[in-house]
């Protein structure tokens, strides 16, 4: 049985002539949406040449160069971090002493809850009350990891339990420790289910980066923003966001193509779980385990 039937009824004939027409609808309303959009631009002179011009020197490209690697020098250590921050909190949560369990709880909810904004206004303008000088990257660096490395955590502990519960037992039952049980069968399983959610979170880190841009971080919008704001090329900032807009949108995509290529990658991987051993093999097996 299809299992997209077990979770509903498959659509009949009018169902998905209304689901079609539907689409279509979506679609042209979409198109039609965007159509007005661009046609305010033009109404308004954002497609003039004066606006675009600057972006043809190469002062220009290598500013807007210089701010993605900003962004992605930020998102890659802070993903790094936040990655490790995630597994070590998730760990600690799913242990079986509340020594641990308890604090991990209270600070993955507690930067769950704070809005990513004031971790980074924490990060910067707290330090300096007490005289202490941060750099704005890691400024930035540490609001994302608290934020999304908190998120993370709850991935990687929700996708852990998500494993059944036998293939825990299993493990206990052939003597393995609770360490090996984590490393050896449950995450291989659960990292095949996370994988999409952990992406995702990757993305929205990613794109996070752009509030550095409150404390005076270099990062792409910041730059574009500087770009924008040129008044002998007739303040551009429309112009200057959808380029810095198509630019996410690239790195974004990118990324999540990637996520799809090791999702399906990993899914090609050999599975031994429900490989049956001949009874000649098993009788082997038994003689060398007495």
């Amino acid at each position: 049985m299809n299992q997209a039937s077990v979770l509903y009824d498959l659509p009949g004939p009018k169902a998905r002539r209304r689901n079609a027409i539907l689409g279509i609808v979506s679609i042209v309303g979409i198109v039609a949406l965007l159509a007005w959009v661009g046609w305010k631009f033009y109404d308004t002179g954002q497609f003039e040449a004066r606006k675009w011009q600057q972006f043809q020197y190469a002062a220009v490209q290598r500013e807007l160069a210089n701010g993605l690697l900003a962004t992605l020098k930020a998102a890659g250590i802070a993903a790094v971090l936040a990655l490790l921050f995630g597994a070590v909190f998730a760990s600690a949560r799913i242990s079986d002493k509340w020594l641990l369990r308890a604090p991990a709880t209270f600070v993955v909810e507690l930067f769950r809850a704070i809005p990513l904004l004031i971790l980074i206004f924490f990060g910067y303008y707290v330090p300096l009350q007490y005289g202490w000088s941060i750099d704005k990257l890691w400024a930035l660096v540490i609001g994302l990891v608290l934020y999304n490395g908190s998120v993370l955590a709850e991935i990687f502990r929700a996708g852990i339990n998500a494993v059944p519960h036998g293939q825990t037992e299993g493990g206990y039952a052939i003597g393995l420790r609770k360490n090996q049980v984590l490393r050896l069968i449950l995450l291989p399983q659960a990292v095949r289910s996370m994988l999409p959610a952990i992406v995702s979170q990757l993305v929205v880190l990613l794109k996070d980066t752009a509030l550095g841009f409150i404390i005076t971080y270099p990062e792409l919008l910041f730059v574009g923003k500087q770009i924008g704001g040129r008044l002998a090329f007739g303040l551009p900032y429309v112009p200057t966001y959808l380029i810095v807009g198509a630019i996410y949108i690239a790195i974004c995509g990118l990324l999540s193509i990637f996520a799809w290529w090791l999702q399906k990658r990993m899914g090609r991987l050999p599975r031994t779980a429900g490989k049956v051993l001949p009874a000649q093999d098993i009788g082997a097996d038994a003689s060398r385990m007495v």
